[in-house]
């Protein structure tokens, strides 16, 4: 009974203030850069350990250029169902909050910005580039001479029934997150309809955020005693001089923001494709197809989960399947030609560039092109080099060498050729020990010419 006691004593000493400790910190999370599934994945196991370690906060620290609408909807999903209070605080100054940033901050409980930041452009970008647009189409004012609620708020009005679908969706979706949270839903459609946006002191004058600060000590201050809204129950914050804990990534995020990096999975794709056209071409090396393969998969993994244009990955496809019929096919170099070009428009295609921050730069892809069109024309005149080469193998290859005779004869004799002995025939007579180069062979028997001697 005693150890028991002794036990669970020690027990609660171990658990009871590291569980307080944790469950007194308001947790701070940093989204640095595009928003992808890196992002999402780090932002909801987050916001899920600190509902388990019950926080009493949490804190987005953020500074993008926007990303990809799934990601961002997972981080919104996360957020809105969160028991733990969010707050997204756009930061460092000089910091944004754009195009996928806005519609998160729309989403949190609290929404705060420092000096000299922005947020705004929320006008989404369908994956492989725009259409041609319709001419503006202007709504027919009210009576009273006032715009329409919900209509067109100066920006252009996309002409396709795909651009309208994709942004009048965003528009439900921003406005219903200001309504959630009491803020300026008019000006959340502009941002969307026309790619407004606004700096720190115009964000809170018109009602898009709730308050500025400075740093992280003055943003608790500010929100201490705030009532927020969290699953339909109202919360009051008690976050003044509260202790901030930063959560970095784990391996695993670091590792998937690496590989879903564009320029880095077009790499691992490149990487995967040589590999195994080397292991092609050179049976047993083992290790280029090992490594390929890898390679290959991963990159075809980040593929799967970045914002890839089909057309794009089409064309390189085909770009790196003429490239090789080039080496079994007489084309001339049209294959090979055809190939790199397709492979360069694939190349730009693959990533759509419109998508913030998950662009593939373009001295890469001619770099690419450069290594690969070298790589083959260096193959091309290997193989010509190689054709032109005098036969120095098989039957064809006894042509030009020399003969010596074994016996004196006049017509037909035993001569040794490289350690073999072979019949003979020569237009003239021969001694023991005369040279005399082969002209040409008929089955096992060659002819040769006294008075050429071969190499």
């Amino acid at each position: 009974m005693v150890l028991f006691m002794l036990g669970a004593a020690a027990l609660a000493e171990d658990t009871g203030p590291a569980a307080a400790a944790r469950a007194s910190s308001a947790v701070l999370l940093e989204i640095n850069g595009p928003i992808g599934p890196a992002t999402s994945n780090y932002v909801v196991r987050a916001l899920e350990r600190a509902h388990t370690d019950a926080a009493p906060l949490v804190i987005l620290e953020m500074d993008t250029p926007g990303g990809l609408d799934s990601s961002m909807r997972e981080i919104i999903k996360a957020i809105l169902a969160s028991p733990v209070p969010v707050a997204t605080y756009i930061s460092p100054s000089g910091a944004r909050g754009a195009s996928a940033g806005t519609y998160i901050l729309y989403a949190s409980h609290i929404a705060a910005m420092a000096p000299a930041t922005n947020l705004g452009a929320a006008t989404p970008i369908s994956i492989g580039g725009e259409s041609p647009s319709a001419p503006p189409s202007k709504e027919a004012p009210a009576k009273d001479g006032s715009a329409k609620p919900g209509a067109d708020t100066g920006g252009a009005e996309p002409g396709t029934a795909l651009e309208r679908k994709i942004v009048n969706d965003a528009v439900a979706y921003i406005r219903g997150l200001a309504e959630l949270r009491g803020r300026n839903a008019d000006w959340a459609e502009k941002a969307v309809r026309s790619g407004a946006s606004l700096s720190a002191q115009a964000a809170l004058k018109d009602h898009v955020i709730d308050l500025i600060a400075r740093d992280l000590d003055d943003l608790l201050g500010q929100m201490d005693g705030r009532k927020v809204q969290v699953n339909g129950q109202p919360v009051t914050l008690a976050v003044r001089g509260i202790r901030v804990e930063r959560q970095t990534p784990d391996w695993r995020t670091q590792f998937l923001a690496v590989i879903t990096n564009p320029t880095i999975a077009y790499g691992l794709l490149l990487i995967g494709i040589y590999g195994l056209l080397f292991e092609g071409y050179s049976p047993g090396a083992i290790l280029p197809g090992v490594v390929g393969a890898i390679c290959l998969l991963i990159g075809l993994y980040a593929l799967q989960v970045l914002s890839v244009n089909y057309v794009g990955l089409a064309l390189l496809a085909l770009g790196i399947a003429m490239l090789v019929a080039e080496f079994f096919v007489s084309s001339f170099g049209a294959l090979g030609i055809g190939g790199l070009v397709a492979f360069v428009f694939g190349s730009i295609l693959l990533f759509d560039p419109k998508v913030p921050g998950f662009q593939l730069a373009l001295p890469v892809i001619i770099g690419a092109a450069i290594t690969l069109g070298l790589a083959m024309f260096a193959l091309i005149y290997l193989a010509m080099r190689a054709h032109r080469r005098p036969v120095t193998v098989g039957i064809e290859s006894m042509i030009g060498r020399t003969a010596e005779a074994i016996d004196n004869f006049e017509r037909e004799g035993a001569v040794r050729v490289g350690g073999e002995i072979w019949n003979a025939r020569s237009a003239e007579p021969l001694r023991a020990g005369d040279r005399a180069r082969i002209v040409r062979l008929e089955g096992l028997t060659v002819w040769i010419d006294p008075h050429q001697e071969g190499k």
